[in-house]
Protein backbone atom coordinates (compact mmCIF):
# COMPACT_ATOMS: atom_id res chain seq x y z
CA UNK A 1 0.00 0.00 0.00
CA UNK A 2 1.62 3.52 -0.89
CA UNK A 3 1.56 6.16 1.50
CA UNK A 4 -1.24 8.25 -0.65
CA UNK A 5 -3.51 5.36 0.12
CA UNK A 6 -3.19 5.25 3.76
CA UNK A 7 -4.49 9.07 3.83
CA UNK A 8 -7.57 7.87 3.27
CA UNK A 9 -7.95 4.99 6.02
CA UNK A 10 -10.09 6.82 8.80
CA UNK A 11 -10.06 5.43 12.35
CA UNK A 12 -13.23 4.86 14.18
CA UNK A 13 -13.93 7.77 16.16
CA UNK A 14 -12.61 7.01 19.86
CA UNK A 15 -11.37 4.16 18.64
CA UNK A 16 -7.89 5.46 19.53
CA UNK A 17 -6.36 8.07 21.01
CA UNK A 18 -4.20 10.66 18.63
CA UNK A 19 -1.42 12.83 19.42
CA UNK A 20 -0.76 15.72 16.61
CA UNK A 21 3.10 15.98 15.77
CA UNK A 22 4.01 19.19 14.65
CA UNK A 23 7.34 20.21 13.69
CA UNK A 24 8.26 23.29 11.41
CA UNK A 25 10.12 22.36 8.46
CA UNK A 26 12.23 23.90 5.67
CA UNK A 27 10.80 25.12 2.24
CA UNK A 28 11.12 22.47 -0.13
CA UNK A 29 10.15 23.20 -4.16
CA UNK A 30 6.83 22.42 -4.95
CA UNK A 31 6.36 19.78 -7.21
CA UNK A 32 3.50 21.15 -9.15
CA UNK A 33 6.31 24.42 -10.12
CA UNK A 34 8.69 21.53 -11.74
CA UNK A 35 9.19 22.67 -15.13
CA UNK A 36 10.31 19.85 -18.00
CA UNK A 37 11.61 16.72 -16.94
CA UNK A 38 8.17 15.00 -17.76
CA UNK A 39 9.34 11.35 -18.22
CA UNK A 40 11.16 11.44 -14.44
CA UNK A 41 8.17 13.00 -12.67
CA UNK A 42 5.65 10.07 -14.63
CA UNK A 43 7.56 8.07 -12.86
CA UNK A 44 7.60 8.71 -9.79
CA UNK A 45 3.77 9.84 -9.80
CA UNK A 46 3.06 5.91 -10.37
CA UNK A 47 5.31 4.41 -8.39
CA UNK A 48 3.27 6.18 -5.45
CA UNK A 49 0.25 5.45 -6.76
CA UNK A 50 1.46 1.49 -7.14
CA UNK A 51 4.65 1.47 -5.66
CA UNK A 52 5.12 -2.57 -6.40
CA UNK A 53 5.64 -1.21 -9.83
CA UNK A 54 9.20 -1.66 -8.64
CA UNK A 55 10.84 1.70 -7.78
CA UNK A 56 12.62 4.12 -10.43
CA UNK A 57 15.99 4.27 -11.40
CA UNK A 58 17.13 7.79 -13.23
CA UNK A 59 19.93 8.27 -15.05
CA UNK A 60 20.99 11.95 -16.78
CA UNK A 61 23.40 14.49 -16.79
CA UNK A 62 24.57 16.40 -13.58
CA UNK A 63 22.37 19.83 -12.49
CA UNK A 64 19.33 18.84 -14.11
CA UNK A 65 16.69 18.18 -10.46
CA UNK A 66 16.78 14.93 -10.27
CA UNK A 67 17.25 15.47 -6.23
CA UNK A 68 14.79 18.24 -6.22
CA UNK A 69 11.93 16.76 -7.69
CA UNK A 70 12.40 13.75 -5.38
CA UNK A 71 12.19 16.02 -2.21
CA UNK A 72 9.16 17.99 -3.92
CA UNK A 73 7.41 14.54 -4.57
CA UNK A 74 7.62 13.60 -0.74
CA UNK A 75 6.88 16.95 0.14
CA UNK A 76 3.53 16.79 -1.93
CA UNK A 77 2.41 13.37 -0.32
CA UNK A 78 -0.11 13.70 2.79
CA UNK A 79 0.71 13.17 6.15
CA UNK A 80 0.41 9.47 7.29
CA UNK A 81 -0.97 7.72 10.68
CA UNK A 82 2.00 5.45 12.59
CA UNK A 83 2.24 4.10 15.77
CA UNK A 84 3.96 6.75 18.16
CA UNK A 85 7.51 6.35 19.21
CA UNK A 86 7.82 3.32 16.71
CA UNK A 87 11.26 3.78 15.34
CA UNK A 88 9.67 1.25 11.76
CA UNK A 89 6.44 3.77 11.30
CA UNK A 90 4.18 0.80 11.82
CA UNK A 91 0.95 1.88 11.06
CA UNK A 92 -2.19 1.73 13.31
CA UNK A 93 -4.30 -1.04 11.90
CA UNK A 94 -2.89 -2.46 9.09
CA UNK A 95 -0.72 -5.67 10.38
CA UNK A 96 1.18 -6.06 7.23
CA UNK A 97 2.60 -2.67 7.81
CA UNK A 98 3.39 -3.41 11.66
CA UNK A 99 6.07 -4.30 13.28
CA UNK A 100 5.95 -7.47 15.21
CA UNK A 101 5.87 -5.59 18.49
CA UNK A 102 3.02 -3.48 17.49
CA UNK A 103 1.29 -6.74 16.23
CA UNK A 104 1.67 -8.41 19.37
CA UNK A 105 0.36 -5.43 21.24
CA UNK A 106 -2.56 -4.76 18.49
CA UNK A 107 -3.06 -8.10 20.11
CA UNK A 108 -3.44 -7.90 23.67
CA UNK A 109 -5.35 -5.14 23.11
CA UNK A 110 -3.35 -3.05 24.59
CA UNK A 111 -3.79 1.43 23.68
CA UNK A 112 -1.53 2.43 20.94
CA UNK A 113 -1.17 5.94 20.52
CA UNK A 114 -1.32 7.51 16.89
CA UNK A 115 0.39 10.33 15.75
CA UNK A 116 0.66 12.14 12.44
CA UNK A 117 3.79 12.66 10.48
CA UNK A 118 5.02 13.41 6.88
CA UNK A 119 5.97 10.69 4.87
CA UNK A 120 10.01 10.06 4.98
CA UNK A 121 12.52 10.78 2.08
CA UNK A 122 15.36 8.64 3.60
CA UNK A 123 18.66 9.28 1.98
CA UNK A 124 21.03 6.51 1.95
CA UNK A 125 25.10 7.60 1.02
CA UNK A 126 27.57 5.84 -0.99
CA UNK A 127 29.60 4.90 2.28
CA UNK A 128 26.52 3.38 3.99
CA UNK A 129 27.76 -0.30 5.39
CA UNK A 130 25.45 -3.19 5.26
CA UNK A 131 25.11 -2.46 9.62
CA UNK A 132 24.01 1.14 9.29
CA UNK A 133 21.27 0.20 6.10
CA UNK A 134 19.95 -2.99 7.64
CA UNK A 135 20.17 -2.27 11.33
CA UNK A 136 22.42 -3.95 14.47
CA UNK A 137 21.96 -6.70 16.81
CA UNK A 138 23.44 -5.84 20.58
CA UNK A 139 24.53 -9.19 21.02
CA UNK A 140 25.72 -8.32 24.67
CA UNK A 141 22.63 -7.28 25.62
CA UNK A 142 20.51 -9.69 24.02
CA UNK A 143 22.56 -12.81 26.05
CA UNK A 144 22.72 -10.62 29.28
CA UNK A 145 19.06 -9.38 29.63
CA UNK A 146 17.65 -11.89 27.55
CA UNK A 147 15.96 -9.30 25.32
CA UNK A 148 16.49 -8.50 21.25
CA UNK A 149 18.76 -5.58 21.42
CA UNK A 150 17.84 -3.76 17.81
CA UNK A 151 19.25 -0.86 16.67
CA UNK A 152 17.34 0.52 13.29
CA UNK A 153 18.95 1.10 10.32
CA UNK A 154 18.00 2.63 7.21
CA UNK A 155 15.65 0.35 5.64
CA UNK A 156 13.54 0.92 9.22
CA UNK A 157 13.24 4.45 8.69
CA UNK A 158 12.13 4.04 5.16
CA UNK A 159 9.18 1.94 6.28
CA UNK A 160 6.28 3.33 3.97
CA UNK A 161 7.79 6.27 2.66
CA UNK A 162 10.71 6.80 -0.04
CA UNK A 163 14.48 5.46 0.19
CA UNK A 164 16.66 7.09 -2.11
CA UNK A 165 19.92 6.35 -3.33
CA UNK A 166 21.74 9.44 -5.60
CA UNK A 167 24.89 7.63 -7.83
CA UNK A 168 23.55 4.32 -7.13
CA UNK A 169 25.64 2.87 -10.14
CA UNK A 170 28.79 3.36 -7.74
CA UNK A 171 27.20 1.43 -4.79
CA UNK A 172 28.01 -1.45 -3.64
CA UNK A 173 26.67 -4.26 -5.32
CA UNK A 174 25.70 -6.29 -2.83
CA UNK A 175 23.65 -3.21 -0.82
CA UNK A 176 21.55 -3.04 -3.71
CA UNK A 177 20.59 -6.23 -3.49
CA UNK A 178 19.96 -5.92 -0.33
CA UNK A 179 17.95 -2.63 -1.43
CA UNK A 180 15.70 -4.39 -4.11
CA UNK A 181 15.36 -7.48 -2.19
CA UNK A 182 14.24 -5.62 1.04
CA UNK A 183 11.95 -3.31 -1.71
CA UNK A 184 10.48 -6.63 -3.49
CA UNK A 185 9.66 -8.57 -0.35
CA UNK A 186 8.46 -5.47 1.89
CA UNK A 187 10.71 -6.90 4.87
CA UNK A 188 14.04 -6.65 6.58
CA UNK A 189 16.19 -9.46 8.24
CA UNK A 190 18.74 -9.04 10.36
CA UNK A 191 20.09 -12.34 11.99
CA UNK A 192 23.26 -12.62 14.25
CA UNK A 193 24.54 -15.63 16.52
CA UNK A 194 21.20 -17.45 16.14
CA UNK A 195 19.46 -14.38 16.87
CA UNK A 196 17.06 -12.98 14.31
CA UNK A 197 15.17 -9.91 13.96
CA UNK A 198 12.84 -9.14 11.12
CA UNK A 199 10.24 -5.75 10.51
CA UNK A 200 8.50 -4.23 7.89
CA UNK A 201 10.66 -2.26 4.71
CA UNK A 202 8.18 -1.08 2.57
CA UNK A 203 9.24 1.88 0.49
CA UNK A 204 9.69 3.02 -3.08
CA UNK A 205 13.66 2.77 -4.12
CA UNK A 206 14.35 5.55 -6.40
CA UNK A 207 17.77 5.21 -7.68
CA UNK A 208 19.80 7.84 -9.50
CA UNK A 209 22.91 8.07 -11.56
CA UNK A 210 25.17 9.56 -14.00
CA UNK A 211 25.50 7.04 -17.01
CA UNK A 212 29.24 8.19 -17.48
CA UNK A 213 30.40 7.13 -13.95
CA UNK A 214 29.16 3.70 -15.04
CA UNK A 215 26.21 1.58 -15.44
CA UNK A 216 24.46 -0.90 -12.62
CA UNK A 217 25.09 -4.20 -13.97
CA UNK A 218 22.07 -5.96 -15.59
CA UNK A 219 21.05 -7.75 -13.49
CA UNK A 220 20.27 -5.63 -10.63
CA UNK A 221 18.97 -2.62 -13.77
CA UNK A 222 16.39 -5.59 -14.29
CA UNK A 223 15.13 -5.26 -10.52
CA UNK A 224 14.11 -1.78 -11.20
CA UNK A 225 10.39 -1.54 -12.19
CA UNK A 226 10.68 1.60 -14.83
CA UNK A 227 14.16 3.68 -15.83
CA UNK A 228 13.87 7.27 -16.44
CA UNK A 229 16.04 8.95 -18.86
CA UNK A 230 16.88 13.04 -18.34
CA UNK A 231 18.34 15.22 -20.70
CA UNK A 232 20.04 19.06 -19.72
CA UNK A 233 17.16 21.23 -21.45
CA UNK A 234 18.56 22.98 -24.26
CA UNK A 235 15.68 25.40 -25.08
CA UNK A 236 16.95 28.61 -24.01
CA UNK A 237 13.63 30.05 -23.05
CA UNK A 238 12.99 27.42 -21.21
CA UNK A 239 15.57 27.69 -19.22
CA UNK A 240 15.74 30.95 -18.53
CA UNK A 241 11.79 29.83 -17.07
CA UNK A 242 13.18 27.40 -15.13
CA UNK A 243 16.44 29.92 -13.53
CA UNK A 244 13.78 32.56 -13.01
CA UNK A 245 11.56 29.89 -10.79
CA UNK A 246 14.57 28.91 -8.96
CA UNK A 247 15.54 32.17 -8.30
CA UNK A 248 11.91 33.60 -7.23
CA UNK A 249 11.89 30.81 -4.68
CA UNK A 250 15.49 31.46 -3.35
CA UNK A 251 14.12 34.83 -2.65
CA UNK A 252 11.18 34.49 -1.21
CA UNK A 253 10.00 30.22 -0.82
CA UNK A 254 6.90 31.68 1.21
CA UNK A 255 5.37 33.55 -1.43
CA UNK A 256 6.59 31.50 -4.10
CA UNK A 257 4.77 28.13 -2.19
CA UNK A 258 1.55 29.94 -1.78
CA UNK A 259 1.42 30.90 -5.07
CA UNK A 260 1.49 27.17 -6.03
CA UNK A 261 -0.76 25.82 -2.89
CA UNK A 262 -3.71 25.43 -4.49
CA UNK A 263 -1.92 23.11 -7.91
CA UNK A 264 0.19 21.28 -4.26
CA UNK A 265 -3.48 20.53 -3.06
CA UNK A 266 -5.09 19.56 -5.94
CA UNK A 267 -2.40 16.89 -7.15
CA UNK A 268 -2.07 15.63 -3.52
CA UNK A 269 -5.98 14.77 -4.02
CA UNK A 270 -5.58 13.53 -7.58
CA UNK A 271 -2.63 10.54 -6.33
CA UNK A 272 -5.15 9.92 -3.45
CA UNK A 273 -8.17 9.08 -5.28
CA UNK A 274 -5.95 7.71 -7.76
CA UNK A 275 -4.72 5.05 -5.41
CA UNK A 276 -8.26 4.44 -4.29
CA UNK A 277 -9.62 4.44 -8.21
CA UNK A 278 -6.36 1.89 -8.96
CA UNK A 279 -8.56 -1.53 -7.45
CA UNK A 280 -11.07 -0.78 -10.11
CA UNK A 281 -8.88 -0.28 -13.08
CA UNK A 282 -8.76 -3.16 -15.49
CA UNK A 283 -7.21 -4.18 -18.48
CA UNK A 284 -8.40 -6.14 -21.73
CA UNK A 285 -6.81 -9.57 -22.20
CA UNK A 286 -6.02 -8.80 -25.78
CA UNK A 287 -3.95 -5.78 -24.67
CA UNK A 288 -2.34 -7.81 -22.21
CA UNK A 289 -0.98 -10.62 -25.06
CA UNK A 290 0.20 -7.89 -26.94
CA UNK A 291 2.08 -6.45 -24.09
CA UNK A 292 3.91 -9.50 -23.41
CA UNK A 293 4.19 -9.70 -27.53
CA UNK A 294 6.15 -6.78 -27.35
CA UNK A 295 8.17 -8.29 -24.51
CA UNK A 296 8.56 -11.22 -26.25
CA UNK A 297 9.67 -9.75 -29.59
CA UNK A 298 12.25 -7.11 -27.71
CA UNK A 299 13.87 -10.68 -26.39
CA UNK A 300 13.55 -9.87 -22.52
CA UNK A 301 14.37 -12.03 -20.14
CA UNK A 302 11.53 -13.21 -17.60
CA UNK A 303 8.59 -11.52 -17.29
CA UNK A 304 9.26 -8.84 -14.90
CA UNK A 305 9.14 -6.50 -18.13
CA UNK A 306 5.16 -7.93 -18.92
CA UNK A 307 4.32 -7.75 -15.16
CA UNK A 308 5.41 -4.07 -14.48
CA UNK A 309 4.36 -3.03 -17.73
CA UNK A 310 0.61 -3.91 -16.87
CA UNK A 311 1.15 -2.43 -13.08
CA UNK A 312 2.32 0.81 -14.48
CA UNK A 313 -0.20 1.26 -17.39
CA UNK A 314 -2.82 0.85 -14.81
CA UNK A 315 -1.36 3.08 -12.31
CA UNK A 316 -1.30 6.02 -15.11
CA UNK A 317 -5.27 4.85 -16.16
CA UNK A 318 -5.75 6.13 -12.13
CA UNK A 319 -3.93 8.91 -12.91
CA UNK A 320 -6.01 10.28 -15.30
CA UNK A 321 -9.67 9.20 -13.49
CA UNK A 322 -10.26 6.17 -15.85
CA UNK A 323 -10.87 2.94 -15.22
CA UNK A 324 -10.44 0.75 -18.22
CA UNK A 325 -7.01 0.64 -19.75
CA UNK A 326 -6.34 2.16 -23.25
CA UNK A 327 -3.91 1.75 -26.14
CA UNK A 328 -2.34 5.00 -25.73
CA UNK A 329 -1.80 4.70 -22.04
CA UNK A 330 0.55 1.38 -22.33
CA UNK A 331 2.28 3.95 -25.02
CA UNK A 332 3.04 6.21 -22.65
CA UNK A 333 4.30 3.97 -20.04
CA UNK A 334 5.99 1.20 -22.20
CA UNK A 335 9.86 2.59 -22.67
CA UNK A 336 10.12 3.09 -19.17
CA UNK A 337 9.41 -0.25 -18.40
CA UNK A 338 11.46 -2.01 -21.15
CA UNK A 339 14.24 0.41 -22.12
CA UNK A 340 16.59 -1.17 -19.47
CA UNK A 341 15.64 -4.82 -20.12
CA UNK A 342 16.90 -4.91 -23.88
CA UNK A 343 19.42 -6.95 -24.39
CA UNK A 344 22.40 -4.49 -26.14
CA UNK A 345 25.98 -4.70 -27.72
CA UNK A 346 28.26 -3.75 -24.02
CA UNK A 347 29.23 -0.91 -26.26
CA UNK A 348 25.98 0.57 -26.60
CA UNK A 349 24.18 2.77 -24.10
CA UNK A 350 20.49 1.45 -23.00
CA UNK A 351 18.22 2.44 -25.80
CA UNK A 352 16.41 5.88 -25.92
CA UNK A 353 13.42 4.00 -26.63
CA UNK A 354 13.77 3.98 -30.42
CA UNK A 355 13.53 -0.05 -30.27
CA UNK A 356 10.56 -0.03 -27.92
CA UNK A 357 8.54 2.20 -29.84
CA UNK A 358 9.53 0.88 -32.98
CA UNK A 359 8.30 -2.93 -32.32
CA UNK A 360 5.27 -1.31 -29.85
CA UNK A 361 3.56 0.27 -32.83
CA UNK A 362 3.75 -2.85 -35.17
CA UNK A 363 2.25 -5.25 -32.93
CA UNK A 364 -0.31 -2.71 -32.19
CA UNK A 365 -0.80 -1.81 -36.04
CA UNK A 366 0.34 1.95 -35.38
CA UNK A 367 2.89 1.35 -37.75
CA UNK A 368 2.95 4.53 -40.55
CA UNK A 369 4.03 4.02 -43.91
CA UNK A 370 7.28 6.79 -45.23
CA UNK A 371 6.81 7.64 -48.70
Amino acid sequence: MSPTAEVSNTLNAGALPTVTATAARRAVFPFTAIVGQEEMKLALLLNVIDPKIGGVMIMGDRGTGKSTTIRALTDLLPEIEVVADDPFNSHPTDPDLMSDEVRDRTLSQTDIKIARKKVQMVDLPLGATEDRVCGTIDIEKALSEGVKAFEPGLLAKANRGILYVDEVNLLDDHLVDVLLDSAASGWNTVEREGISIRHPAKFILIGSGNPEEGELRPQLLDRFGMHAEIRTVKDPNLRVEIVEQRSSFDQNPAEFLAKYQREQDEMQQRLVEAQERLKSVTIDRELRVKISQVCAELDVDGLRGDLVTNRAAKAFTALECRTEVTVDDIRRVMTLCLRHRLRKDPLESIDSGYKVTKVFDRVFGLETTEG
